[in-house]
């Protein structure tokens, strides 16, 4: 994979000494997430924290048109416009999680248009979100971020129609996602069922990947796959919600497997068991923890959903349960559904070039917690 490097630029007095000639000399390659306090899915507000804020908002307006709201911490709001359309909308942005301007711009895109699969809907058009230390990052740096943006949405089939940008002091890109799904294959993350399996359609390990490559220790194979699995449009959610037997879907992003399954459990009321040693992973993506290569969102979401996970939990490693809370930017399709569908569900995940879709679990009847079993020794 070639990667364009942008460079930072220092001012230098020509050989003649006329400060109104000035040269422009490159020094160390420019790094975007020097200017960035978190990057990714990860600097998302500790859920926790944001749950207290929430409670203390005033009542939301809430119109019978209103088919999926706050209520859930669902992946979208979608608004009925008539027997056979309902409105899609949703927003996401964050900053940069790669040095490269491209690639940020691509996973930024392909995590908003996520949300929208998520609910089983078609994207019909983005705006950009864009906010840029404009002062500090060279203009060229802040188009490819764009232009990667674009490409993701060229992808898809739908235009970046409009935006907002402002000067802030650190690099913010993301889109505001708009789609359409009709309201009988619309799905929620509160429709699962007891009995129903669940599925998860990308490998877990981007926020161990993360940690690694700001420190200097990610291949750049792994860099690869990092960026190909951030960037894989989770397109099969449209097809997966035709299935009268996918019962709830939702993405598992900045909370990691363990909160986006915990709201599943809540929205739904039942119970999850999962299977560690079943968990999809990208490559080496556990030696990078053992390194040390562990996000502090990792952290702050096993101390927001950990109260969640039934006891005992000694048989877990530290790299385990941090495995359970990484956060993951642009993460796969988490499905329940019914057994009879499961092979129909990895099928169309496989069709459509998922290769690392795997069962990692059921639900049961029972209050809203998930029990972590290992049928065999986990491996990366």
């Amino acid at each position: 994979m070639t990667k364009k490097k942008s460079s930072t630029m220092t001012k230098k007095k020509s050989s003649t000494g006329d400060p109104a000639t000035p040269q422009l000399v490159a020094t160390e390659p420019l790094k975007l997430t020097q200017f960035a306090h978190g990057g990714g899915c990860g600097c998302k507000i500790a859920p926790n924290v944001l749950e207290e804020i929430l409670a203390k908002t005033a009542p939301a307006i809430v119109p019978k048109q209103l088919l999926v709201g706050i209520e859930t911490s669902d992946d979208a709001a979608v608004y009925q416009l008539n027997a056979d359309q309902a409105l899609v909308a949703t927003t996401d942005f964050f900053m940069p999680i790669v040095d490269d301007p491209f690639d940020f711009g691509c996973i930024a895109a392909t995590n908003a248009l996520s949300d929208v699969y998520a609910m089983g809907g078609m994207p019909l058009l983005a705006l950009a979100i864009v906010g840029m230390p404009v002062n500090k990052l060279p203009l060229d740096t802040i188009k490819r971020i764009l232009e990667g943006g674009e490409s993701i949405c060229a992808k898809a089939g739908i235009p970046i129609a409009g935006g907002h940008s402002i000067d802030s002091l650190e690099p913010i890109y993301g889109l505001v996602a708009i789609g359409l799904v009709h309201p009988d294959n619309l799905k929620r993350n509160s429709g699962a069922r007891p009995g129903d399996k669940l599925i998860l359609g990308k490998g877990l390990g981007v926020g161990f990947y993360s940690a690694a490559l700001k420190k200097g220790l990610l291949s750049e194979s792994h860099y690869a796959a990092m960026i190909a699995s951030t960037t894989q449009l989770n397109t099969p959610g449209r097809a997966l919600a035709c299935l009268a037997g996918v019962h709830a879907m939702t993405d598992v992003t900045g909370f990691g497997l363990l909160g986006h399954l915990v709201e599943i459990c809540q929205a739904s009321q039942v119970s999850a068991v999962i299977d560690c040693a079943a968990l999809p992973m990208l490559a080496n993506a556990l030696d990078y923890a053992e390194k040390g290569c562990i996000t502090g969102a990792s952290d702050r979401n096993w101390a927001s959903y950990g109260g969640y996970v039934a006891r005992p939990t000694k048989h877990l490693t530290a790299v385990e349960q941090a495995l359970l809370t990484d956060p993951q930017t642009s993460g796969g399709l988490l499905i329940a559904c019914a057994p009879e569908v499961v092979t129909e569900v990895l099928s169309t995940f496989l069709q459509e070039g998922f290769d690392h879709a795997t069962v990692i679990g059921e639900l049961s009847a029972g209050k809203a917690q998930v029990s972590v079993v290992k049928s065999k020794t986990l491996a990366g």
